[in-house]
């Protein structure tokens, strides 16, 4: 990739210089694969790049799209050194494209792509009585095995005065958040941890149930295996009545 950064300060005269490339004239090495330099960029920033954490403050389209070529051709030598011939195997011809844009733009899109911007609405009725939305569908992937990990969410609210959010933002946080590389019992506590800094409710209560095909796919090969985890703020952790309303709720929906 090359990088085009022109000068055009009034106090420099000469119009030759002004024209020339950054890389000429702070000789910046701009052949390097894109993902070394955003990784030099994060680790100048003090910004950690965890498999479960977003960078997209850190990237821009240009260099998404940068990636998304480099991660491409990666793949493509992954798939050499399985020894599949991906040059005459029409099957498997454009599997790398396939697998980066996947990666990139689909299941670790929380990633790669800024968080969808929630629109917030005033407690004008001074609601005060909990509400449960669910189940939303999780589309997740393992950290551990790149497997999918594929389940349920349930979100319990208790709001507050200072606002509200429309039903369909808790699904496209979700998403957000779960389209990323994880174990299943962080990404409930990040789940939380956003939304109660969006929103400060008095309470909040999730609920996530999924099976993983890092056993049903490889390993145990177990099919009938499913873990559930939770978490609660707020009101419904000090107030085990809320709680149990919550569960009630989830089971109601779910004979």
């Amino acid at each position: 990739m090359e990088i085009r950064i022109f000068f055009t300060s009034a106090h420099c005269r000469d119009e030759n210089v002004t024209k020339l490339p950054f890389s000429r004239i702070f000789d910046v090495d701009t052949s390097k694969e894109i993902s070394k330099i955003i990784t030099q960029r994060l680790r100048t920033r003090n910004v950690s790049f965890f498999a479960n954490e977003c960078i997209a403050d850190h990237i821009s389209d240009e260099e998404r799209k940068e990636l998304l070529k480099e991660v491409t051709e990666k793949v493509e030598d992954l798939l050499r050194s399985l020894i599949i011939d991906i040059e005459h195997d029409h099957n498997a011809r454009n599997t790398a494209s396939r697998i980066a844009k996947t990666y990139i733009n689909e299941t670790m899109k929380g990633r790669y792509h800024k968080a969808p911007y929630p629109v917030e609405f005033p407690n004008t009725r001074q609601l005060d009585e909990p509400y449960t939305l669910g189940p939303i569908t999780v589309r997740s992937t393992c950290s551990h095995h790149f497997a999918p990990i594929l389940g349920k969410i349930w979100i319990g609210v208790l709001p507050s005065t200072h606002g509200v959010i429309g039903i369909s933002k808790f699904n496209r946080i979700t998403d957000w958040i779960m389209s990323r590389p994880h174990i299943q019992e962080e990404s409930v506590i990040m789940l939380a941890d956003y939304i109660e800094k969006r929103i400060e409710p008095k309470g909040l209560a999730i609920m996530m149930r999924a099976k993983h095909l890092c056993m049903s796919w490889r390993g145990v090969k177990d099919d009938n295996t499913t873990m559930t985890s939770s978490v609660m703020r707020g009101d419904f952790l000090n107030n085990p009545e809320l709680q149990g309303r919550f569960f009630n709720m989830i089971e109601s929906r779910n004979p």
